[in-house]
Order: C-alpha cells, then sequence, then structure tokens
C-alpha cells in the first residue's frame, strides 16, 4: 500500500512527502516536473513524470502500487497570472482535478486529501475568517480551486470518497533540517523574495501597494511554516484512516502580518537593510486575511512546532543560503 503524491516534487508537496516517510509510509510522487523538481524528491519515494490529467496513468499507478490514499498537490498557484490566463487556471485546476478524481473512483482509491486554499474567501467581510464563511473568490485561481473543492464535495457523495480539504493560508519557511524548501526562480512569495533580496540575489524588493485599509497600508497575511502544514496532511490521512467524516479545514495560526512587518523581520534578522520599492497594487489582492484555525487543531489535533514568524523567516534564509552556496541544490 502507497500514498500517491501529486505534485510532490514542489515546494508543499516535497515537504509532505519528507513527514510522509519520516512516518513510515511508502509514496509515489506525480509530477511533470514543470515547476517541481526530481531533486526534492525524497530518495526512498518513487518519482513518475507524468501528468495529474492523464486518467489512464493515474489508475495504472494506483493499480501498481495499491494505492488507498491521494495527496492532491499539483496546480498553478499564482493569483496574478490566474487573472490574465484564467482558462490555464481552470485547465491546471480543475479540469484536472476533475480528471484525477474520475481515476480515483474508477480504481477504487477510498481517500483523498486535498490543496485547497484562503483564496476561495476572496475579500472576507470579517477576519479571522472561518471555513464557515461565504466563499466569494475574487481571482480565478480562487474560483478554480473552489470549483474543485465542489467536485470532490459531490463526488464523495455519488461514491464514497473520504476526503479533507485544506485551505492554505500564506506558507512559507524550509523544512528544519533544510532538507526541501521554496527552489523556484518564479517564486512570488513574500518571505522568499525578501530573503533572495537580503542575500542579493534580487537588486531589491517591490511591495505592491501600501494604500490598503491596514495599520501599516500594507496587506496583512496568516504565514504558516511549510513543514507544520505538512504535517497537517499527515494527521488528515490518519483521521480518514480511522474512519473520520469529510473535513474542510482552515490551515493557519490565527496570526497576521503586514508586508512591511515581514520585511523588517527578514532585515533584522538577516542583518541586511535590502532596497524595497512600493509599486501598485496587483489584482487579486485582498487587504487582510487571517484564518481562524481553532477547528484544525480540534479536529485532527494537529499541534504546530514552528508558529513563530521570527522561525519562519530563519528557515526561509538558511534555505537560501544553502541553495546560493551550492546552486545545484536547487536543481
Amino acid at each position: 500500500m502507497a500514498v500517491l503524491v501529486t505534485g510532490g516534487a514542489g515546494y508543499i508537496g516535497s515537504h509532505t512527502v519528507l513527514a510522509l516517510v519520516d512516518a513510515g509510509e511508502r509514496v509515489v510522487v506525480l509530477d511533470d516536473l514543470s515547476t517541481g523538481r526530481h531533486s526534492s524528491v525524497h530518495p526512498s519515494a518513487r518519482l513518475v513524470v507524468g501528468d495529474v490529467g492523464d486518467s489512464a496513468l493515474v489508475q495504472r499507478i494506483a493499480a501498481e502500487h495499491d494505492i488507498q490514499d491521494i495527496i492532491h498537490f499539483a496546480a498553478k498557484l499564482i493569483v496574478p497570472d490566474s487573472v490574465s490566463d484564467p482558462l490555464g487556471y481552470y485547465l491546471g485546476n480543475t479540469v484536472k482535478t476533475r480528471s484525477l478524481l474520475a481515476a480515483a473512483v474508477s480504481a477504487g482509491v477510498p481517500r483523498l486529501v486535498f490543496s485547497s486554499t484562503a483564496a476561495v474567501y476572496g475579500m472576507p467581510r470579517e477576519n479571522p475568517v472561518g471555513e464557515d464563511s461565504p466563499t466569494m473568490p475574487i481571482s480565478p485561481y480562487g474560483a478554480s480551486k473552489l470549483m474543485s473543492e465542489w467536485m470532490l464535495r459531490d463526488t464523495s457523495a455519488a461514491h464514497g470518497l473520504g476526503y479533507v480539504t485544506l485551505r492554505y493560508f500564506n506558507v512559507a519557511g524550509a523544512d528544519p533540517m533544510l532538507r526541501s524548501g521554496q527552489a523556484s526562480p518564479l517564486s512570488t512569495h513574500l518571505i522568499k523574495v525578501a530573503s533572495e533580496a537580503a542575500l542579493g540575489r534580487r537588486a531589491r524588493l517591490d511591495v505592491f501597494g501600501d494604500d490598503y485599509p491596514t495599520p501599516d497600508g500594507t496587506c496583512v497575511r496568516d504565514y504558516i511554516h511549510v513543514t507544520d502544514l505538512a504535517l497537517a496532511h499527515v494527521d488528515a490521512l490518519r483521521h480518514l484512516r480511522r474512519g473520520g467524516s469529510n473535513l474542510t479545514l482552515n490551515c493557519g495560526y490565527g496570526l497576521g502580518y503586514s508586508v512591511f512587518e515581514v520585511v523588517d523581520s527578514v532585515k533584522r534578522i538577516s542583518g541586511v537593510d535590502f532596497p524595497v520599492r512600493v509599486g501598485p497594487r496587483r489584482p487579486g489582492d485582498p487587504a487582510a486575511i487571517v484564518a481562524r484555525a481553532e477547528r484544525i487543531r480540534e479536529t485532527l489535533g494537529w499541534q504546530p512546532q514552528y508558529d513563530d514568524l521570527t522561525t519562519i523567516v530563519r528557515h526561509a534564509l538558511a534555505w537560501e543560503r544553502k541553495i546560493s552556496a551550492k546552486p545545484s541544490a536547487a536543481a
């Protein structure tokens, strides 16, 4: 028996593969390597290079490896890009999730953990935002994930597929042992790009808007350490294996930090006062979004270990130093 991790060569997926392997699970990764990296996959996991939308391939993997659980990460992820390329995002995130669900049903896979996003909430009317808050996405990225949530819910009702949907807030940091981290050169994650600026790999850091209705005018987000998020997936699998009910859960700490607060933390911890340029707002960015985070702790027994911005930034900087010293580590 094995766990199939789609997108397991990517940032969050590779950390979840680490957590699964550390827990003694047998893991198969399906990734097309369009943004993921072979070197990010734990050596004891089996990597299959292919498209998550290829139902025949997914069914073959399920049969060959006795797949009983799927964790589905494979997706397109950049909110502003989804505004300029909505059809690409609906194909990559919604249509291909539909193909994966069809393959899972045909193969008799009983359980699935789905990687969703706080972007399904859009511009929340109140913060912190809870799982029962209205879902009104303002970007094709958020809409593509919400439609996938609906398909998963309806597939479960029709075919008995058990699921946990995890709605991520802002994921950051790196594996504390530096086995994996955010390696994509195209990343737009604030803590990563600020860390790159601190290490001289970017000429400056661009801030998108300082006129939001927040205390310092910049966007406020709830940052969650990638290793804590990975462990939430392991807890979700255990919940389903025990016969637990279907769940939709926020993954955050319930702590909000502005862009300028994060930038100040990176400057303080790195000891580098790198240049910052303020530009216009990006499309699809809400002013503030912070998680109500009680439900995941209560239902899964999830206990975060790294719920501290300083720790997240330190791990992110350590990872950037590692890949700066050894460029091949990110290849």
